[in-house]
């Protein structure tokens, strides 16, 4: 029988996969090493290692963390609901999402930037298929008349576009906007872009 880890160990995995995060998504997997994981996360080499057999296996866990937080706002698109709602919280839930772990949207950037090594795996599988029966779902309210014929994927390529930018390409767009907060009037302008777009 496995001994559950103690309060040390479990403080000391968080830390390292908190540090690999940071490091992750400021270097991008290549670029980054174990050694500047273990000094962000206040620990030598040897005792990163007793937790990790290696880098990848920091990253790894670091992606499946992130893919199940990414798809949550996906999963709540409820058939049920009225369309326009549905869609316009959707695009909010993300940028939220976006605003409040922009580590993770990076990680997740780089990621796919290089081809996805490590969750190509998951993105032809689970990612399609919840995409495809949410976009299902999608196509049904147009084909009712509920919300504008527009073609699904695009639109929720369309969010993701949208609302991770400000993660992803968070030092352009500071400085594109100076002192104002990136995220000011952003939930507004998509609220009114997509109840505009969706509108029958």
């Amino acid at each position: 029988m496995t001994k559950p880890p103690t309060r040390i160990q479990l403080r000391n995995r968080t830390a390292i996969l908190d540090a690999g995060l940071d490091v992750f998504s400021k270097y991008g997997f290549r670029g980054s090493t174990l050694d500047q994981i273990a000094q962000a996360a206040g620990l030598s080499k040897p005792n990163l290692l007793y937790y990790f057999p290696s880098k990848e296996a920091i990253h790894t866990a670091l992606l499946e963390r992130l893919l199940e937080n990414w798809l949550a706002p996906l999963q709540a698109l409820d058939p049920k609901g009225d369309p326009v709602r549905e869609i316009v919280d959707y695009a909010r839930r993300k940028l939220t999402l976006s605003q409040n772990y922009p580590r993770e949207s990076r990680l997740f950037a780089n990621e796919i930037l290089q081809g996805a090594p490590r969750i190509y795996d998951t993105l032809r599988t689970d990612l399609k298929t919840m995409v495809d029966g949410k976009a299902a779902i999608i196509k049904g309210w147009a084909q009712a008349g509920q919300i504008a014929d527009i073609d699904p994927h695009h639109l929720i390529f369309s969010i993701w576009a949208l609302t991770q930018h400000y993660a992803d390409f968070d030092v352009q767009v500071r400085a594109v906007l100076g002192d104002k907060p990136p995220y000011d009037g952003a939930a507004v302008f998509l609220d009114t872009l997509y109840e505009k777009l969706l509108r029958p």
